[in-house]
């Protein structure tokens, strides 16, 4: 095998916004040259079914079960991942033969660790056999068997970045339907753990009230006036005090706290509170960090920006700042990983996923 390897990553995440692509050349451990990176969004149908897939997998005992609609969707969303696969190859110009793997995520749909239950629809042998590429999938299942949590599972990424920038103490905070952050400090050691809701009850609040997908600039939010009662109900949770590593599900945080509210003022409120459970974070770290590098689609709204600035204290600032792709991050953390795969290397560890020991993971499927 090669030292180093050509890979594409693919990542449809918890905010339901579409199927990043991203190619890096890696050889799975500190050498990492970035590429070219697209995102294509999902159409308002399928964002439909998705959701719906959402909610008939609270019934899943069982992480290869596909009952109701998630079988057909599973088949379904391989083929909108091939159909993005082979769109960005046209525009990059990149002929099969160049991509040695591809890092296949898929849809989490479910996620209870306690139950040692961690389910993503998406079909790695049929990807594999559609685009006569090798594909890594199901990076999640043998951490969460060993009796870890089964994210967050980009830290080792971030801390193979975090070499080319000279900041430390430094946190890598990811804002997608689900926030979570990594700690990078002076030695090799990293701390990662989910921080809480991200995007998604923003999202859900004002697709529910308008039909948008999101709160596009944060305008509602910075529109509305934060109900400080209703705020200090949802920093009771249990969830913020917990010791890391710890990680939750899209589903674990509700809408119910702020029923009642207008449009704007729930939308101000739940963006506070995203930012106000990230600030929580701070207390499990050994020291705070110098600056906070913000990846994800929450980095691009504003209002949320702005409530980290308030709640936090150190430098924050978009992942461009630091020469990095906000939007492909992710993408490109599984081609990374599905390099590590390939060569057995850990993808978790004690302090990232609290798995007992570094652990590989991941399923091969060739072309």
């Amino acid at each position: 095998m090669p030292n180093q390897l050509t890979a594409l990553g693919l990542m449809s995440g918890t905010s339901l916004d579409g199927i990043d692509v991203a190619q890096i050349v890696t050889d799975g451990g500190d050498f990492v040259k970035r590429g070219s990176s697209r995102t294509y969004a999902y159409q308002s149908g399928q964002r439909a079914r998705l959701i719906q897939a959402l909610q008939e997998a609270k019934a899943l005992a069982s992480r290869n079960a596909r009952p109701g609609c998630l079988g057909e969707l599973e088949k379904d969303l391989t083929d909108w991942h091939a159909s993005a696969v082979q769109r960005f190859c046209l525009e990059m110009g990149l002929a099969p033969g160049m991509i040695d793997v591809i890092g296949f995520h898929g849809q989490t749909v479910l996620h209870r660790p306690a139950e040692r239950l961690t389910v993503q629809l998406g079909d790695g042998a049929l990807l594999a056999r559609e685009l006569g590429v090798s594909v890594v999938s199901d990076f999640r299942a043998a951490d969460v068997a060993a009796g870890g949590e089964g994210a967050p599972f980009v830290p080792i990424y971030h801390r193979a970045l975090a070499a080319s920038i000279p900041i430390r103490p430094l946190a890598f905070l990811n804002i997608g339907g689900v926030a979570n952050v990594t700690f990078v400090g002076e030695g090799e050691d990293i701390l990662a753990f989910d921080t809480g809701p991200g995007n998604a009850l923003i999202n859900d609040w004002v697709e529910s009230h308008t039909g948008e997908a999101a709160d596009y600039d944060g305008a509602y939010a910075l529109a509305g006036r934060v109900d400080e009662n209703r705020l200090r109900e949802m920093m009771n949770d249990h969830y913020f005090s917990q010791a890391p590593p710890k990680s939750i599900d899209r589903q674990n945080f509700t809408l119910r706290p702020v029923q009642g509210l207008s449009l704007e003022d729930g939308a101000a409120t739940l963006t506070v509170f995203t930012a106000r459970s990230i600030a929580c974070a701070i207390q499990h770290f050994p020291h705070a960090p110098r600056a906070w590098i913000v990846c994800g689609g929450g980095r691009r709204n504003p209002a949320l920006l702005g409530a980290l600035e308030v709640e936090i204290e150190g430098l924050v600032m978009p992942a461009e700042a630091q020469g990095l792709d906000g939007d492909a991050l992710e993408a490109e953390a599984f081609a990374y990983l599905a390099v590590r795969s390939l060569r057995r290397l850990p993808l978790s560890f004690p302090s990232t996923t609290r798995v007992p020991a570094p652990t590989t993971g991941g399923i091969l499927h060739t072309a």
